[in-house]
């Protein structure tokens, strides 16, 4: 793939996550953690911020867009940045399988129609969530469930609220399905392609250029022109940030992405991060510049 730098590079913070603090101790859970660590992250680099709602009484994810509400307004009221909240992840009761259902998009609704959000999570597939150690260790993992009713409902909560959808893409085939739904709705804003990699779970690529080059080369016969950044799950993705930058792409960080139990904060990752970007060659965006530079797709 050639080299097709033209814009600034946007840097989102992946905030929490829904791996709750015993998996990830030095995530935020509570409002006041999430706001502090949001204005936090934007003083240090970061444009984007994608963030999980959790019940401070349980240290579980409850998506209430009322938390989600005040976390949004609280870093907003301080710093200019795009958030947007996650859907609903969590497996059925006694099962392995995600939950299904168009009310996972309420949150994005509810939050669209009260005119604060910019962006929404739309994710074009499943995915199997399984750690390369867990199967050594015969421990299952969990199913992370998109129907197709669902994506299709996520999409018409974006096009209502002219939300900009955002997609996690664990392999190159929901590229083509996202593109197609999307291309279902006219006036649509451009989807958020984000290339999911992965060092221990089991989908799609490790973090290396081809995988790099395979979902570009679908992107660009689906989609093309379209914004796309690279992330992790349980990964790292400095090695290729470099590449990402030289071939146009974006980058996300954060408590959510990196291995499980480390021991660094949402602020070092996003420093440790635009700083990787900026020796690449690549200048850090603004959520003003995100908003100029996509103003017209």
């Amino acid at each position: 793939m050639a080299a097709n730098r033209k814009s600034k590079v946007w840097l989102e913070a992946a905030l929490n996550g829904p791996w709750t603090k015993k998996n990830q101790p030095n995530i935020p859970v509570t409002v006041e953690e999430c706001v502090r660590d949001g204005i936090a992250v934007v003083k240090a680099g970061a444009s984007v911020i994608h963030v999980h709602a959790y019940d401070p009484n349980t240290g579980v994810q409850n998506d209430s867009p009322d938390v989600y509400a005040a976390i949004i307004e609280g870093i907003k009221s301080q710093v200019d940045v795009i958030i947007y909240p996650t859907i609903s992840s969590a497996s059925q009761p006694g099962s392995e399988v995600g939950v299904t259902g168009a009310w996972r998009h309420t949150p994005a609704d509810t939050l669209g129609a009260r005119g604060i959000l910019e962006w929404a999570i739309v994710d074009p597939g499943s995915v199997n969530f399984s750690d390369v150690n867990d199967i050594k260790a015969s421990k299952l993992g969990m199913v992370y469930m998109n129907v197709e009713s669902d994506i299709r409902a996520g999409m018409a909560v974006a096009a209502k609220h002219k939300l900009r959808p955002t997609f996690a893409l664990y392999d190159p085939g929901f590229i083509r399905l996202g593109s197609a739904i999307a291309a279902l709705h006219p006036g649509l804003k451009k989807p958020v392609y984000r290339f999911m990699f992965s060092d221990q779970f089991t989908f799609g690529f490790m973090p290396k250029r081809y995988g790099i080059d395979a979902y570009l080369a679908t992107l660009n016969d689906c989609d093309p022109g379209a914004p796309w950044m690279i992330a992790a799950l349980k990964g790292d993705v400095t090695p290729i940030i470099p590449d990402a930058v030289a071939l146009g792409g974006h980058v996300r960080t954060g408590l959510e992405d990196i291995v499980w139990g480390s021991d660094k904060t949402n602020p070092q990752l996003v420093e440790e991060t635009a700083n990787a970007i900026m020796k690449a060659g690549g200048e850090l965006a603004t959520a003003a510049d995100i908003r100029e530079e996509t103003k017209d797709i």
